[in-house]
């Protein structure tokens, strides 16, 4: 898996990142907080995608809440890349990246439909666990929030 700091704005993520906002919103409908590629490209976002064969496997962003924790933004894999990995890649990178910028947690907001069942594993698996809404996020019955403390 090829991990590159890439543009949300990119011709090769407009159809992966319509696929996940458009998916994201029949779901939680206004609930949904995802960023669209405006979003994404705020210069307190990093964003990510991997490639695996040449072709687009998922992304994933990071954004600086403050000098010490940071926000886990938009992971997807790509339908075709259900599986293999990609996820997980992308999830390592974000947390190594964390740890590299010194920050002593990450958060996350994800939802609670079917749809976000594998998410909620892989970002449980990684060590993540349940938590109180951070930042602006309010709670709804459609969302639900998960940090990792890095300073362990």
């Amino acid at each position: 898996m090829d991990i590159r700091q890439d543009d949300p704005r990119a011709p090769h993520v407009a159809e992966l990142l319509a696929y996940h906002l458009e998916e994201l919103r029949s779901v939680m409908g206004e609930h949904a907080q995802a960023l669209d590629a405006s979003g994404l490209s705020a210069p307190d976002v990093t964003f990510w995608t991997a490639w695996q064969d040449g072709a687009l496997a998922g992304f994933g962003a990071l954004k600086q809440l403050d000098a010490t924790h940071g926000e886990v933004k938009s992971m997807r894999a790509a339908p075709t890349a259900r599986r293999t990995g990609a996820g997980r890649a992308l999830l390592s990178h974000i947390i190594a990246e964390g740890r590299n910028r010194g920050y002593a947690r990450l958060s996350l907001e994800t939802g609670t439909a079917p749809l976000h069942v594998p998410a909620v594993a892989l970002y449980r698996s990684a060590g993540f666990v349940s938590c109180e809404p951070f930042a602006d996020y309010q709670a709804s019955p459609h969302n639900q929030f998960m940090s990792l403390e890095l300073s362990r």
